[in-house]
């Protein structure tokens, strides 16, 4: 039929009616062989114009999540678009804003209401996420799930459909600084993940209700051996050679609190979620979360009684990970912080780290560490980049394990880069045009290395956390593990190939016992602190230091760095709450040239950036820190004065001070250790732990210390739990009230002491070494090892010692207790 040569345009709506009312792609093929005459393929057009376009879209975004943000972040170009437009502002002029930002506070002065929930759903049901599909749906009947996006922003007439919704490369977008798209390819990306046939549906209405509401469906083109082309190509439908169309009013589609006037609305079918996705209201909802760390509008996601009759919740707002973790932080975080850098190679980054609650609630670890998993890690990353609020690229735990070296928190830290206003020239390097992962080029790893170096400093807030999660477990036996080593070796030969291993990996020292005279100092003594009383705004700001009028506060080194610390008692989170937020200013008053000639008259105020490369650390305990490199503007006698303002709604506080520059720090020239007899052999401790540690040796520890300590739960069937920092395992905890012992001691009929003693020597004797051999080939052949997660198709990186610690706990240790050829190694040992 010809639809509009007959004008008949209640056939077109009805076309309309039943590609959207399809629930999945088995129903949107049914209506396509129902009307062949439309759908012939003289009615299909290829996507951009382009019958090339297969690869442009095929190679976009890897994660079908990701796919689905680009959808979102169109969605919220489209509102902003809008909202400038009805403002009177044209925008890709120069009155428009330059910032995502700017248009927020410029178009939405209610914005900060969106923390209230009532204001907050409101705005999120401008863009909603809908779920559509056959129901009941549960694990027996995983019927597919249609995703629907709708969004009351600009819209678009049907003629300019092709110009928009349908191109490829044009770079619509490039000429409007305040939104997110700029290549106009992000949201053909999740083409890819419609079912098999690649089914979507677009419709739109222009904002000014002008004109018509028109649709198209796109599609995967059905190869055919009549084709010239060696690839199939993506098309789209259109109808006597122009999009199809018809006038509306209203038109009620299921959205949430109301019916469709205008804006736009996709529909795509069959959607391929990641295994372990279910309701939206929770699963999906906590995915967008992460990829839109801090969106510049909440969202609206809703799931239908259809699909789950039982569920209780069936939409839910989100507003983004970083307010996620602000409203949860009491139950879940322990210590959050920011640190912000610049530097002439990137510009400007802020770094955010979140670290997360050994336990939570009243859960056990294991159930603990499992729940923030699910709730904050759903998509495994651990380190996120942002642009504008919207993830680009990350790292898994592997950074935290290698880089930083913080094996006790590679499951519950969380560290967030936004690199918004980092130098355009440098960023565009670190991301691939599909915004969902990181370029493996020199940029990246310049990132990767400054980063890993800021983050690990020694004086660094995350060790410091590490150093306190430890101090349970902090004890010396180092006595108990240089005399097992030493009863094993001394029969040994010193070319023997064990030795060799041992030695290629940790640091042996097989000379004599001596005494050492000098007792060794305790490490584990800590100060008791002075609570600390935070308060809302500060009420006071001062500089740490005793000097005052034109005196230098700190001598910096050209070629250094210098810490210079102020006391206040705002709270930590001062800089980083949603709600009235503080900042901190640093500027540049005077400088006093060194020069010989041109006199010394102070010369003009400079931003603190041309000068200076500046860390700013947010408030610790009443601490704040900012860390100050000169640059090369300046020279050696230089003085600079500097002003560093404290922000509060009560009034701002300024601390004036001087700094000058000193000359560069020299190498510093390693002086010799003496050397001790009974120096530490530099292999891991063995510690002994027990379920109670009540009435045991000083030198033992609990379950609970182990699990503080390392992250690892111990229970009745763990066997050992190794303890790592980065490569290195610094000890070996030995569970001495494991079943394996247990059951291993029950072949003794009323065990007297002598029997006792030797079964639990030949226990750690074995779990020992062959947890040290593990370690030691597994590094020293360079393996690297990976495991697939039961509840996705993730693959995540395991560190050996996790690996370790899986394989005693699955019969490994049974097995070498009883069938193990420990008789020479016993014989070593001796009884």
């Amino acid at each position: 039929m010809d639809l509009f040569k007959n004008n008949d345009l209640s056939v077109t709506e009805e076309l309309f009616n039943d590609l959207y009312f399809a629930k999945d792609e088995d129903e949107v093929q049914t209506v396509v062989d129902n009307n062949q005459s439309i759908f012939e393929d003289a009615n299909w057009k290829p996507l951009g114009q382009n019958p090339s376009n297969y690869g442009v879209v095929k190679n976009q975004q890897s994660n079908p999540i990701a796919a689905l943000i680009e959808k979102v972040t169109n969605s919220i170009d489209a509102i902003l678009t809008k909202q400038c437009v009805e403002f009177g502002d044209d925008p890709k002029s120069k009155e428009a804003p330059r910032t995502m930002d700017e248009a927020i506070l410029k178009y939405f002065p209610d914005s900060k209401n969106w923390d209230i929930p009532s204001f907050r759903k409101k705005q999120a049901e401008e863009i909603q996420i809908i779920a559509d599909g056959k129901g009941p749906r549960n694990q027996k009947r995983a019927f597919p799930t249609s995703v629907i996006i709708y969004d009351n922003g600009e819209g678009q007439h049907p003629k300019d459909f092709e110009d928009s919704f349908l191109s490829l490369l044009r770079g619509n977008k490039n000429d409007i600084h305040f939104v997110q798209g700029k290549y106009n390819m992000g949201g053909s990306g999740a083409i890819v993940f419609c079912g098999k046939k690649r089914y979507q549906l677009i419709a739109s209405k222009r904002y000014d209700k002008k004109g018509e509401f028109g649709f198209t469906l796109i599609r995967e083109h059905p190869k055919r051996e009549t084709d010239n082309a060696k690839e199939t190509w993506y098309e789209y439908l259109l109808i006597d050679g122009i999009i199809p169309s018809f006038p509306i009013e209203k038109l009620d589609l299921g959205l949430e609190n109301r019916l469709f006037e205008t804006g736009t609305i996709i529909k795509m079918y069959s959607y391929q979620f990641p295994k372990g996705y279910s309701g939206f209201a929770q699963d999906l909802n906590q995915s967008i979360n992460e990829f839109l760390f801090s969106p510049a509008l909440p969202i609206l996601t809703k799931d239908t009684k259809l699909r789950y009759p039982n569920n209780k919740v069936l939409e839910n707002d989100l507003f983004g990970l970083k307010r996620r973790l602000d409203k949860e932080k009491e139950n879940y975080i322990s210590d959050n912080f920011t640190e912000t850098y610049t530097d002439d190679v990137f510009g400007k980054m802020k770094v955010s780290c979140f670290v997360f609650n050994v336990k939570v609630k009243d859960f056990d670890l294991k159930k603990s560490k499992d729940e923030i998993q699910r709730r904050y890690f759903k998509n495994g990353m651990n380190v996120m980049f942002s642009m504008n609020g919207q993830v680009h690229g990350y790292y898994t735990s592997e950074f935290i394990t290698r880089s930083l070296k913080l094996n006790l928190l590679k499951n519950h830290l969380l560290i967030h880069v936004d690199c918004t206003e980092m130098k355009y020239g440098f960023r565009k390097e670190l991301f691939m045009a599909s915004r969902d992962r990181l370029k493996e080029g020199e940029e990246t790893q310049q990132l990767r290395h400054y980063l890993a170096s800021k983050l690990s400093d020694k004086d660094g807030r995350l060790q410091e956390i590490q150093k306190l999660r430890k101090q349970a477990v902090n004890i010396d036996v180092s006595s108990n593990t240089d005399q097992l080593i030493r009863s094993f070796t001394k029969n040994l030969p010193l070319n023997s190939d064990l030795l060799k291993l041992l030695g290629d990996t940790f640091k042996l020292d097989l000379k004599k016992e001596k005494k050492d005279k000098k007792k060794e100092k305790q490490t584990n003594q800590y100060k008791e602190e002075i609570p600390f009383k935070p308060q809302r705004f500060p009420s006071q700001f001062k500089l740490d230091s005793k000097v005052e009028g034109d005196t230098e506060v700190a001598k910096i080194p050209l070629n250094g760095d210098k810490t210079i610390k102020f006391s206040t008692d705002c709270e930590n989170e001062y800089f980083d709450r949603i709600d009235e937020p503080g900042e901190l200013k640093i500027g540049v008053l005077k400088i006093k040239s060194n020069e010989t000639k041109g006199g010394n008259e102070a010369g003009s105020p400079k931003e603190i950036t041309e000068v200076f490369n500046v860390n700013t650390s947010s408030p610790n305990k009443g601490t704040i820190r900012i860390n100050l490199n000169p640059k090369d503007e300046l020279k050696v006698g230089d003085a600079v004065q500097m002003k560093v303002t404290l922000t509060s709604p009560n009034g701002d506080f300024d601390e004036i001070f001087w700094v000058k520059i000193a000359d560069p720090e020299k190498p510093k020239e390693k002086a010799p250790k003496p050397e001790k007899d009974n120096e530490p052999l530099g292999l891991p401790q063995m510690k002994f732990a027990y379920k109670d540690k009540d009435g045991r040796d000083e030198g033992t520890v609990s379950w609970d210390d182990v699990e503080q300590a390392t992250g690892l739960e111990m229970e009745y069937k763990t066997v050992m739990v190794p303890e790592a920092e980065g490569e290195s395992l610094n000890s070996i905890f030995i569970n001495m009230d494991c079943t394996v012992l247990k059951n291993f001691m029950s072949k003794y009929k009323n065990p007297n002491s002598e029997q006792i003693t030797i079964a639990n020597r030949k226990f750690y004797t074995a779990v020992y070494f062959h947890t040290l051999f593990l370690y030691t080939i597994t590094k020293n052949r360079g393996y690297e090892i990976r495991q697939k997660q039961l509840d996705s198709d993730r693959v995540e990186d395991i560190d050996v010692g996790q690996y370790l610690k899986d394989l005693f706990d699955n019969y490994y240790s049974t097995f070498i207790l009883n069938f193990g050829g420990m008789d020479e190694m016993m014989q070593g040992v001796g009884d």
